[in-house]
C-alpha cells in the first residue's frame, strides 16, 4: 500500500514540475471592448475571458470544483494539448518534432514538460508495481567473513580427520590391507585441502596457493577519493548504494538530455541548417516516448498479459520509432536515416554508460 501511495506522490510531483515548465498556453482569446474589470494577477484591463498580458483567466473561482479542475488540469496535465501531442508522439514523432521546431508550440505540450511528466510517471508506476533494484544484498565485508569462516571450518575438519587416520595408520601392521585404504583417503584429504584453499583464494581475490590456474583479483583504485567515497562504500553496503542509485536515476534523469545532444549533433555536424535546439527537441521527445513505452510494457507484464509480446515490443518498437522520428524531423532519405540509426544506437550505449557512471559517483554523496 505504501508503494502505491509513494507512486502516486511521485506522479503528482512530476505533474507539478511539468506544469511549472509548461504553463497554460495556446487557448486563443478574442479581444473585445474593455469590460471594466481588471486582471487579478497583473491589474491589466480585461478585453476578453483571458488577460491578454499574462494569460490568466478573467474569472477566478474559489470552490472545490476549481480545486478538482486544478488537480486534473495542472497536476495530471490533462488538457487539450496533451491529447493533441500524444497521438503524434506515438505514431508520427518526426512530424511532431518538426512542427514544434518550426514554431507550432502553443498547441503541443513542450518537450521538457512531456519529458518530466513521463519520467516521473514511469518511476511512480515502477514504485507502485514493486519494480525496484534489490536492496537486501549482503555487504561484501560480511560475505568475505562468511567465506573465511567456512574455509577455516572445512580445513579444521580435514585436519582432524587426517590426524585420526594417521594414528590408525601407525597402529596397523605392515602388509595390512587397511593401510592401502587409509593412504587413499589421506590422498583425497590432501586434494580436498587444495580445493578449499583454491576456492578461498578465488572468492577473496587472492593468488592461489599453487598458482596453477587463473584467479579473480579484486583491485582497488589508485585514486584515493574514488577509493574512499565509492569503492569502500560499495564494499561495505551495496544494498544502500543500489537504493541511492535508484533514487538518483529519476532525480537526475534530465542528464540524459545534455549527454545525448552532442552525439546527435555529430550525426549532422556538416548540416549547418540544423541547430542544437533542433537536436534538443528531438532527444527530449524521444526519451519521453521511451519512458511512456516502458510504463505500458511494465503494466502489461505485471498484469501477466503477453510477457513474450512485451519483450518483442521492447526490441522492435524503439528502433522503428527512432527511425521515423529521425527521417521526418530532419527530412532524410531512407539510406541516410538507416546509417544514422545504426550510429545512434552505438551512441545510446555510450550515453547509457556515461549516465550509469554518473549515478555511481552521485551515490557516493
Amino acid at each position: 500500500m505504501s508503494d502505491i501511495t509513494d507512486g502516486l506522490g511521485t506522479a503528482v510531483e512530476g505533474g507539478l514540475l511539468a506544469k511549472a515548465v509548461e504553463p497554460e498556453a495556446g487557448d486563443a482569446a478574442e479581444l473585445g471592448e474593455p469590460s471594466g474589470k481588471t486582471c487579478d494577477n497583473c491589474a491589466t484591463p480585461l478585453l476578453g475571458p483571458h488577460c491578454h498580458a499574462c494569460g490568466q483567466k478573467g474569472e477566478v473561482h474559489r470552490s472545490l470544483a476549481a480545486i478538482g479542475h486544478e488537480i486534473l488540469h495542472g497536476v495530471l496535465h490533462l488538457d487539450g494539448k496533451i491529447w493533441r501531442t500524444l497521438p503524434l508522439l506515438m505514431f508520427k514523432p518526426g512530424k511532431l518534432t518538426r512542427r514544434y521546431i518550426d514554431g507550432e508550440r502553443a498547441k503541443f505540450v513542450s518537450p521538457m514538460a512531456m519529458f518530466l511528466f513521463s519520467v516521473f510517471l514511469m518511476f511512480a508506476i515502477f514504485q507502485a508495481l514493486g519494480i525496484s533494484a534489490p536492496t537486501d544484498l549482503q555487504p561484501t565485508g560480511q560475505a568475505l567473513e562468511v567465506i573465511e569462516e567456512a574455509s577455516e571450518n572445512a580445513s579444521a575438519d580435514t585436519a582432524s580427520r587426517r590426524a585420526e587416520l594417521m594414528a590408525e595408520l601407525e597402529a596397523l601392521q605392515q602388509g595390512d590391507p587397511r593401510r592401502a585404504e587409509i593412504e587413499a583417503i589421506l590422498v583425497d584429504l590432501n586434494n580436498a585441502d587444495k580445493i578449499i584453499q583454491g576456492a578461498q583464494s578465488f572468492a577473496l581475490g587472492e593468488e592461489s596457493a599453487d598458482d596453477t590456474g587463473p584467479v579473480l583479483t579484486v583491485q582497488d583504485t589508485d585514486v584515493e577519493w574514488l577509493q574512499t567515497n565509492v569503492a569502500n562504500k560499495w564494499r561495505e553496503n551495496p544494498g544502500l548504494m543500489l537504493y541511492k542509485m535508484q533514487a538518483n536515476a529519476y532525480k537526475f534523469s534530465w542528464l540524459l538530455i545534455p549527454l545525448s545532444i552532442p552525439f546527435v549533433w555529430l550525426l549532422f555536424a556538416w548540416k549547418r541548417r540544423f541547430k542544437a535546439y533542433d537536436h534538443a527537441v528531438f532527444v527530449t521527445y524521444s526519451i519521453a516516448f521511451m519512458s511512456l513505452l516502458f510504463i505500458v510494457l511494465s503494466v502489461v507484464t505485471s498484469a501477466g498479459v503477453g510477457g513474450g509480446w512485451a519483450f518483442t515490443a521492447l526490441v522492435f518498437i524503439p528502433p522503428f520509432h527512432i527511425y521515423k522520428q529521425l527521417r521526418h524531423t530532419y527530412g532524410l532519405s531512407r539510406f541516410s536515416t538507416l546509417w544514422r540509426l545504426v550510429l545512434l544506437f552505438a551512441c545510446i550505449l555510450i550515453v547509457a554508460l556515461l549516465f550509469f557512471q554518473a549515478l555511481l559517483l552521485l551515490g557516493a554523496f
